[in-house]
């Protein structure tokens, strides 16, 4: 009999059966303003602005099928580059133009596009004003259309207008960049703007009317909250004809909350069909509920630690969550250096929290055998001072294993041990390694009695052009044996022979990932937000 318990959770979100709906946004007049045409604006939030003209250009496309969905003949359509709204874009060889000149004509005239791009910095003081928790508003105003991308994202809702995308000729877009504000906090803006009417474009040029930043003071504490589900923009880079079967040609990837510190561990409860996850840095688990449009709520406070030292901790909170094969959630300790199971009268019963005598690091992400044998790893990367740290009692980063109550080391030849998965027959274990200067893949043979061998490195993401200070994250498995992996520039697909099928690029790097909803669905956990991507196959789930 499968049970899973249940915890009421601390709802801040939405009324039952209502729409999700975000925080208020501010009314009234703010209580500073930055004008970023202006030097002194500009300079104030370090911003420089860059600027290049966009171009249409002709690309390799599909006409429809049967069902509206682009699989059909090859056509050749347009798009436009560069493609400069994306997070990690390089603009350092466009040319930096002052603020006081955003009113200058660019473009070709006619029917054309431009880039207008800016990183600003919270600062310490606007005048008198202490811009701590504040709400930041982004408004600008082009002649004659602009889309705006966020810290590159640009999310839209159904019958959205204004915001990131076109609100009207010459009309105001306006959006929310920033919630609970912190001074140094950076953001990154990309305007794209375009001539119009587009039908019927005119012999004029494109500008910037204005350009402001408005701060203010939070209506209430800045807290993460769904959102209705809005798309966002995805990219897949497709290596081989295998992927097909697996992403649709006509991906869509959908942000569901947003707000958090950090998302991590997450999970389904199919009894329940809802989604858990960690908030590791805010020390949190959450809620998501899809149903109704969506809700958010807290699920359990101090998830991690409650320890006297817990300011020193910048990740003090769970991290992996799993369910054991009889339904008990089983959590990573980040801050207790332990793995938990969760009862259904919400006490904590310890699995475990130490080996020979001495405690463990800090356990990260966790998977469990058919048979009920718990696997997993074990860096120091949820101690303050990770490999530094003196708190740290084991000299290594370890895979584990604990069954019936017995501890055993199975693998230390990884420096950050990470994700963690088994193929669909357990043959075989998967690990991940948080390490720049090896970031890889690892597959272990698995015997019956739980003990590894064969320890090979299964894929080498090192060489990876995209995101050279991070490494290998979270990672799951699908039915057929493919490896979803959390890797430099996206989510990698691999299949089971190591071949590396494509990789799905998101406004967010995922942290880790579980599979949701119909079993065909890939909940991300990315950074500040939570995304779903419904895929083709059924994927692996405790």
């Amino acid at each position: 009999m499968r049970v899973v318990f249940w915890i009421a959770p601390l709802t801040f979100a939405v009324a039952a059966g209502a729409a999700p709906s975000l925080p208020p946004e501010p009314l009234g007049p703010p209580s500073a303003t930055v004008d970023l045409a202006t030097d002194e604006g500009a300079s104030l939030v370090l911003g420089q602005w860059r600027y290049s003209d966009a171009k249409i250009v002709e690309v390799q496309h599909r006409l429809p099928d049967a069902n509206g969905q682009p699989t059909g003949a090859p056509v050749r359509t347009h798009a436009i580059e560069p493609r400069a709204g994306w997070a990690g874009f390089d603009d350092s060889k466009w040319p930096v133009i002052a603020p006081t000149s955003l009113a200058t004509r660019r473009s070709t005239g006619r029917l054309c596009f431009d880039w207008y791009r800016i990183a600003v910095t919270i600062p310490e003081k606007i005048g008198a004003f202490d811009p701590t928790g504040s709400t930041v508003v982004f408004e600008t105003v082009l002649d004659d259309y602009a889309e705006v991308w966020v810290d590159g994202e640009i999310a839209r809702t159904l019958g959205q207008r204004g915001g990131s995308v076109v609100g009207g000729w010459n009309a105001p877009n306006r959006l929310v960049i920033a919630r609970g504000a912190k001074p140094g906090q950076k953001i990154q803006l990309a305007v794209f703007g375009a001539n119009g009417p587009l039908s019927d474009p005119p012999a004029n040029f494109i500008w910037v009317r204005s350009a402001r930043l408005e701060f203010f003071p939070p209506s209430r504490p800045a807290e993460p909250y769904a959102i209705p589900v809005a798309e966002v923009n995805v990219e897949v880079i497709r290596k081989d004809p295998a992927l097909d079967a697996i992403v649709p040609a006509n991906p869509k990837l959908f942000k569901l909350a947003e707000g958090f510190r950090f998302t991590e561990g997450p999970v389904w409860l199919r009894d329940r069909g809802v989604l858990l996850f960690s908030d590791p840095n805010a020390n949190r688990i959450y809620q998501y509920d899809p149903k109704e449009g969506g809700s958010l709520s807290v699920f359990r406070e101090k998830s991690g630690y409650d320890g006297a030292d817990l300011a020193e901790y910048f990740q003090p909170g769970s991290n992996g969550i799993t369910l054991d094969p009889q339904g008990h959630l089983t959590v990573d300790q980040h801050g207790r250096h332990r793995v938990v199971q969760l009862d259904g009268d919400d006490r904590e019963t310890v699995l475990v929290d130490s080996f020979e005598g001495k405690r463990l690091n800090s356990p990260n992400d966790l998977v469990y055998r058919s048979d009920g044998t718990l696997y997993f790893t074990d860096p120091p990367f949820g101690l303050p001072k990770f490999f530094d740290d003196p708190r740290r009692e084991l000299t290594f980063s370890g895979v584990f294993a604990l069954k019936d109550g017995k501890l055993r080391l199975v693998g230390r030849d990884l420096a950050g041990p990470n994700g963690i998965a088994f193929s669909p027959d357990e043959k075989f274990l998967y690990v991940t390694n948080w390490d720049v200067k090896k970031k890889v893949v690892m597959r272990y043979a698995v015997a019956p009695d739980g003990s590894l061998s064969q320890g090979r490195v299964f894929f080498d993401m090192t060489k990876a052009p995209e995101d050279p200070d991070l490494a290998l994250d979270g990672m799951k498995v699908d039915r057929a044996g493919n490896l979803y992996v959390s890797g430099p520039g996206g989510l990698w697909i691999l299949d089971s022979r190591g071949k590396h099928l494509g990789t799905i690029k998101g406004p967010r790097l995922p942290a880790n990932l579980a599979w949701g909803d119909d079993g065909k669905t890939l909940y991300w956990t990315a950074r500040s937000g939570l995304y779903r991507l419904p895929l083709q196959v059924e994927g692996i789930r405790p």
